[in-house]
């Protein structure tokens, strides 16, 4: 016995298009989120590929619309990813072509990439080299007619105690009066030695891996995103970026660089700060910096912006 035909209707029902029961409510952000989205993205001169967490959303700002068209986000999303780089002045348009795609539901559109973004670091001393990877989040809002463009980005660094570092020291020179004496002259070479033994360097200072988390607010007119650029200065000015690849000259180039560059959580807030203001490509930043402790089970936080009026508020 043969089995029935299965007949498939062209007019397939439309659940979104039916009455709403509980009309006049409108909502603040609707969408998806989670896309996995592979990306080409323009940092400064160069393009890179990169595998991307995407969200993007719109308002359902009609309130008697049972709900938005949450396909045409999606197929948007692909159609510019599929064609064209992600550039600053791309990702207007993306939030445009979101925003147009649902005229007379929707009056805003926000769309985030989240990804990991990795760079090839040199050795500080030796001729190696390896990758290193940061946390990059890209993120666009179109509201009131507005665009703004916003960029984060975490960077890991060493930070060495200034308080431990004075008591190590201090234990050292408590040290070497027991074994020299309070007198007498003492020969160079035996100083030396003694400086190179751990009966002499009795105590180190404690140092911690730490991280700096940035969000900042691009000015208008930027072309491409400048996420090496920010991830330099965040290293240049804290000095002590963790390392790839590493022989012992370079480790001992790490310890000098710890030892020349001590810092409290204050210490490094007050360096971030103080570059940022200097960067005229933004007009707000936020930053938490986090001191994972090796002395306490806590970690040491600090938060700042940049103060400016209905900016971003300092909130950890």
């Amino acid at each position: 016995m043969s089995k029935p035909e299965l007949v498939i209707s062209n007019d397939m029902p439309d659940v979104a298009s039916r009455e709403l029961r509980q009309p006049d409510v409108a909502l603040d952000w609707v969408g998806m989120s989670d896309i996995h989205q592979p990306l080409l993205v323009t940092d400064g001169n160069q393009t890179r590929q990169v595998q991307t967490r995407v969200q993007v959303y719109v308002d359902l700002a009609d309130p008697t619309a049972k709900g938005i068209h949450m396909s045409r986000l999606y197929l948007i999303l692909d159609e510019h990813a599929e064609t064209r780089p992600l550039t600053a002045a791309g990702l207007k348009l993306l939030l445009a072509s979101v925003l147009e795609s649902h005229r007379g539901l929707s009056a805003r559109a926000f769309v985030q990439f989240e990804f990991d973004y990795y760079l090839r670091r040199n050795a500080l001393v030796s001729d190696n080299s390896g990758w290193n990877s940061y946390p990059v989040t890209i993120k666009g809002t179109l509201m009131d007619r507005t665009v703004h463009l916003e960029l984060g980005v975490g960077v890991y660094y060493s930070s060495t105690c200034p308080c431990s570092a004075a008591l190590a020291r201090q234990l050292i020179q408590n040290q070497f009066e027991a074994d020299f004496g309070r007198g007498g002259t003492v020969k160079i070479s035996d100083v030396k030695a003694w400086l190179g033994t751990e009966e002499g360097i009795v105590a180190t200072p404690h140092s911690q891996r730490s991280v700096a988390r940035l969000l900042v607010k691009l000015k208008d007119g930027l072309i491409h995103f400048p996420i090496t650029d920010l991830i330099d200065a965040v290293e240049a000015t804290l000095k002590t970026p963790v390392q790839t690849a590493v022989k012992r000259e370079d480790e001992q180039e790490f310890a000098r660089l710890n030892g020349q560059n001590l810092m409290f959580i204050e210490d490094s807030g007050r360096k971030l700060k103080a570059m940022l203001q200097r960067d005229n490509r933004l007009s707000d930043f936020w930053v938490r910096v986090e001191h994972h402790e090796s002395l306490h089970a806590h970690d040491a936080v600090g938060v700042f912006t940049k103060g400016v009026a209905d900016g971003y508020l300092p909130i950890p």
